[in-house]
């Protein structure tokens, strides 16, 4: 696939999947091109591609525990080859990235080890629903901008509003050393945090409980990026609401009844713009 214009992703598409079609709008207005994938085609129809997406929703309708049931899934395996093997980048959102961190790709300390869990949030009656918790947070940039092929484009220390939707999205883990291992290594990514930066855990702020307010994992050799908030939901400036606060609220507001300024890039947009110069600097000349 990699013989096209530009960069070419499978969007890996399972059964109860629901974020498979604006991801893709989110990853083409970044200039890649993005083919939904299904769950039952040919696992080696995976390897032509130069990267994955994995996206957000209810596969197997989050049975036994979010992600796990796919994780079984031949295609799983195809793509963990591409990843591990081949360096190739992938992205998981929300649903996507508990299916990673079920494959034992993410942290991937030791991999294919479940080292983690997304648990169930912790209890927020303010801003939760039967269980689910649906809001705009904000997000820190945790590492080094190039310490993950999805952030390279960000500035250091970066904040950015980005809404979440999972009702099992708490990171944790029963290993007490396994997230001071994450943070030496460089390979916590993002953290919830409130509009000017301060990272604390308190349920306005944390919406989910994770721990360390972690909201993003790498792998790490930095190809694999699995984060809870849905960045494809913040891709467009129309997308942004004008009540948040922030530069990017003030943004929103500025472009009221300019149709053009509205479809122009959002916060989250920077995820998917890195990606493609990935993919990019991976072709061959």
């Amino acid at each position: 696939m990699s013989e096209s214009a530009g960069p070419r992703v499978a969007l890996v598409q399972f059964p109860g999947s629901n974020c498979e079609w604006e991801t893709r709008r989110a990853a083409e207005a970044a200039g890649i091109e993005c083919d939904v994938f299904r769950w039952n085609l040919d696992p080696e129809a995976l390897a032509p591609y130069d990267g994955y997406i994995v996206g957000g929703g209810f596969s197997y309708q989050d049975r036994v525990r979010s992600g796990v049931v796919a994780t079984k899934e031949p295609i799983v395996a195809r793509m963990m080859v591409e990843v591990l093997e081949r360096g190739k980048p992938a992205l998981g959102i929300c649903n996507g990235a508990q299916v990673m961190v079920e494959a034992g790709l993410i942290p991937g300390v030791h991999a294919g080890d479940v080292e983690m869990a997304l648990a169930p949030n912790r209890p927020d009656p303010e801003h939760r629903i039967a269980g689910f918790c649906c809001r705009w947070v904000f997000v820190k940039l945790a590492c080094a901008p190039g310490r993950c092929l999805m952030t390279a484009g960000m500035q250091p220390g970066e904040v950015i509003p980005i809404p979440i939707a999972h009702g099992e999205g708490r990171f944790t883990t029963g290993d007490p050393g396994l997230v001071a291992r994450l943070q030496e290594n460089d390979q916590v990514v993002f953290q919830y945090c409130d509009a000017d930066g301060n990272v604390e855990d308190r349920p306005e702020i944390n919406p989910n409980g994770a721990v360390a307010n972690i909201a993003g994992i790498c792998s790490p050799d930095g190809n694999l990026l699995a984060m809870m908030p849905h960045p494809e939901r913040a891709s467009f400036l129309r997308q942004v609401p004008g009540d948040l606060g922030g530069p990017w609220s003030r943004r929103r507001r500025e472009a009221w009844g300019d149709a053009g300024a509205l479809e122009t890039p959002g916060p989250g947009r920077v995820i998917f713009e890195s990606m493609r110069q990935a993919l990019l600097a991976a072709q061959p000349a």
